[in-house]
């Protein structure tokens, strides 16, 4: 999916006036995730965006994400009827995937898996998360990149 918007370089959040000068500006596409923009401008390797592709699919499957509205989830299926996981109902699914993001954060490490759930889960920028963290400008995409490559070591990805 894209969704395209044009942003002022100078001024991301579009909250002043563009300095009479030249005015220039760049297209983000907003329904793009920071770890696939990273990949698609050779900033992560594959075996790194197929690990946190995998961490984020386990904290969706978890639903750890903090809920906004009510749950309009269809009900029990029928038997005999395979599950959203590995032949699983939903809330096995669940639990099972809640284990598997627990322990690959406890495997990226406690310096690292800040970086992780802010990037690859909670979808922030990279200069977000810098600022979040207080970490220096221009870090978060080599801590962010050892994280990644801690992560797929877990996942034995090669």
């Amino acid at each position: 999916m894209r969704e395209l918007v044009e942003r002022d370089i100078h001024d991301p959040g579009g909250t002043r006036t563009p300095a009479p000068r030249v005015r220039r500006s760049v297209t983000v596409n907003l329904a793009e995730s920071p770890l696939s923009w990273l990949r698609s401008r050779g900033h992560v390797d594959a075996r790194q965006f197929e690990a946190g592709e995998r961490l984020r699919g386990d904290y969706e499957t978890a639903s750890l994400g903090a809920r906004v509205t009510m749950r309009w989830d269809a009900g029990p299926r029928a038997p005999g009827r395979r599950g959203p996981a590995e032949g699983l109902d939903p809330t096995l699914a669940q639990i099972a995937a809640r284990r598997r993001f627990d322990a690959a954060v406890a495997a990226a490490g406690p310096g690292l898996s800040d970086i992780l759930w802010r990037v690859v889960c909670a979808g922030e920028g990279l200069v977000a998360a810098e600022r979040a963290l207080g970490w220096p400008s221009r870090a978060g995409k080599l801590v962010l990149g050892l994280a990644l490559d801690r992560l797929a070591h877990h996942y034995g990805l090669r």
